[in-house]
């Protein structure tokens, strides 16, 4: 975790792995009005824990992992109705259309309203983005912009589908 202080208003859980994010996630998205999945955990973990460090051997060594939790699909999944509104978002390293393709299928297979699709190579270590935020009525793609308009403009859109 992040020694980090936490902004004015906002309440920080710190957690160190996936299930203890997940089960933090969970307590506070109950009955919240939208949920924003801004960040994702690893998609793997290591399938053993050790509590001290493996020594060196002279033998290879191969690393068994096992999928975390997927907690935007398990919160798209407990929803009743469409409350809360469901944020996600699809960054890859593909062509415009696989990016796209991959926000549409988090849509209808994590039962999400709006995903944020993105390049990697847009998004990363960088003060602006470029961005296309798709819902199921269709898509807006948006320019270059600096990263703080982008989440100004993901929470009207969002704010917008929690007045539906």
């Amino acid at each position: 975790p992040s020694h980090l202080a936490a902004p004015a208003g906002v309440a920080l859980h710190r957690v160190r792995s996936a299930r203890e994010m997940r089960d933090a996630v969970f307590a506070q998205a109950e009955g919240a009005d939208a949920v924003i999945m801004s960040a994702a955990v690893a998609d793997y973990r290591p399938a053993e824990e050790h509590a001290t460090k493996m020594k060196r051997t002279a033998e290879n060594m191969a690393l068994a992992l096992v999928p975390n939790p997927d907690l935007l699909a398990e919160i798209g999944a407990a929803r009743t109705g469409r409350s809360p509104v469901l944020v996600g978002f699809a960054v890859e390293t593909d062509t415009d259309d696989r990016v796209i393709g991959s926000a549409l299928n988090k849509l209808e297979t994590k039962h999400v309203d709006l995903v944020v699709a993105n390049h990697a190579q847009d998004s990363f270590g960088r003060e602006d983005n470029r961005a296309t935020l798709v819902t199921r009525w269709g898509s807006e793609a948006l320019g270059v912009m600096p990263k703080r308009e982008l989440a100004d403009r993901i929470l009207d859109r969002t704010a917008a589908l929690c007045r539906r």
